[in-house]
């Protein structure tokens, strides 16, 4: 047979899975998460698939994408996925421009590219063809077997606090000490190093991220401080989402520079100016590494924040940039002196998979990859999860994504979703129970009213 396989079948899954009650700028997280995987048939026998956000837009997208995708040869992967960028109508909320500069989680769906899956499981198949794993299709090919990760920190708040219709779920019986406090409050300098301390145990990270614009950003410098105090050697780095004005990001991050390697996002919009101008300014006025997935999610907004000097460290999301816009910006950063990173939301196991082979395929030395994945370990989709070991991501060797879809898991993750009352995101249910009436606001950490 001449050529690569052609797809014969592509399903879209809608699935759902377990989460804590974890804080951010937006609200708390719910007790469910939800992703949309895509599963792909060809006619050699092969299965390819992917993972992406979840959502009922999201998944109305990738169905839409159906007629772009089957009967096509597999190594017609990139002008599959331009005739889908050409041939779907997008709508003007989706192409406004204002990206997620506020975090507004509602117009987070139109960031995220639904057809990252596709391509992420096209990939997995032409890899299964060519028997070569997918970050050798990638860029320049293979540069590392392993990713340095760090563990990804959030204050927890007391699902105990919530009524019977959010139900979150328990692990207080596990013989796992990670799986135990991961479900309980956590909102204190000293429990945010516990909970350091536990993920080093577990996983062995060396390098810490904390997820800010919970409390007051004085409040959490102080969980900064501890945490320095108490791995002395490790990378701290904290992600307030824009929560911080100008000046008080100025005061924060100065008071603490030796504590931190870099800041994620410390500054929104203020004043008629945009995040990209007010971090540029905090840049000059800290001379701090400054990181972002808020203001750079696409190729336009990357190229202003370049002008701008806003950011030294891009989170180059493959959810927004797909697999090969995600290596790519890796090549350019690495030209350019900058640095490449990966930002993350909860996932499951074919993400973690994926974000490991275009990690795997980026040049230079990229900061240490965010995962979610250590809130929703034990939720496998996979039968061969790849592991973290000693503050490393392994990246499989097989062919293509190098893994195997759990088909059992998967309707059992289906079954769920189509349980819970909700499908798209919704960080307010479980803050209205803490704190009456409460409503999302940009500028204000999620627990200071």
């Amino acid at each position: 047979m001449k050529g690569t396989p052609v797809v014969t079948e592509m399903k879209v899954i809608p699935v759902a899975g377990y989460d804590s009650m974890l804080m951010s700028l937006s609200g708390a997280h719910a007790p469910w998460f939800t992703r949309n995987l895509v599963i792909l048939k060809d006619n050699s026998g092969n299965v390819g698939i992917g993972e992406i956000h979840g959502g009922e837009y999201t998944c109305s997208v990738l169905k839409d994408c159906i007629p772009f995708v089957l009967g096509q040869p597999v190594g017609l992967y990139r002008k599959i996925l331009d005739n889908i960028n050409r041939g779907r109508f997008k709508s003007a909320e989706e192409s406004d421009g204002e990206g997620i500069q506020s975090l507004d989680i509602n117009k987070l769906k139109y960031v995220v590219k639904a057809e990252w899956a596709i391509e992420c499981a096209l990939l997995d198949l032409l890899g299964q063809h060519l028997d070569l794993p997918v970050c050798q299709l990638l860029g320049s090919g293979k540069q590392r077997d392993k990713i340095e990760t760090l563990g990804y920190l959030f204050y927890v708040s007391d699902k105990n606090k919530v009524g019977a219709e959010l139900p979150y779920i328990d692990e207080a019986d596990s013989s796992d000490p990670w799986h135990r406090l991961r479900r309980t409050e956590m909102l204190t300098p000293e429990r945010i190093v516990e909970q350091a301390c536990v993920l080093q145990e577990k996983y062995g990270f060396k390098n810490f991220k904390l997820k800010g614009g919970v409390l007051a950003g004085s409040e959490e410098m102080k969980a900064v401080k501890a945490l320095k105090k108490h791995f002395p050697e490790a990378r701290i780095n904290i992600d307030p989402n824009g929560a911080w004005s100008l000046n008080e990001a100025i005061e924060l991050c100065l008071d603490t520079k030796n504590d931190l390697t870099y800041v994620e996002d410390p500054c929104g919009p203020e004043a008629g100016y945009s995040s990209r101008e007010i971090m540029s300014e905090f840049k000059n006025a800290t001379n701090m590494q400054v990181a972002t997935n808020m203001i750079a999610t696409d190729w336009r907004q990357f190229y202003h924040a370049t002008l701008l000097k806003s950011v030294d460290i891009v989170l180059a999301d493959p959810h927004f940039w797909g697999f090969d816009g995600s290596v790519r910006m890796a090549q350019l950063l690495n030209d350019w002196g900058l640095t490449w990173g990966c930002h993350s939301n909860n996932h499951y196991d074919i993400t973690l998979t994926a974000f490991a082979h275009v990690a795997a395929a980026v040049p230079g030395t990229p900061t240490a990859l965010d995962t979610h994945w250590i809130w929703q370990d034990g939720q496998n989709l996979l039968t061969d999860t790849p592991l973290i070991r000693d503050g490393y991501l392994e990246v499989p060797d097989k062919p293509g994504l190098g893994v195997t879809i759990d088909m059992d898991k998967v309707e059992a993750a289906n079954k769920l979703y189509n349980q819970i009352p909700y499908k798209d995101r919704n960080d307010k249910a479980g803050m209205q129970y803490l704190i009456p009436d409460w409503k999302f606001d940009s500028t204000k950490p999620c627990l200071v009213r």
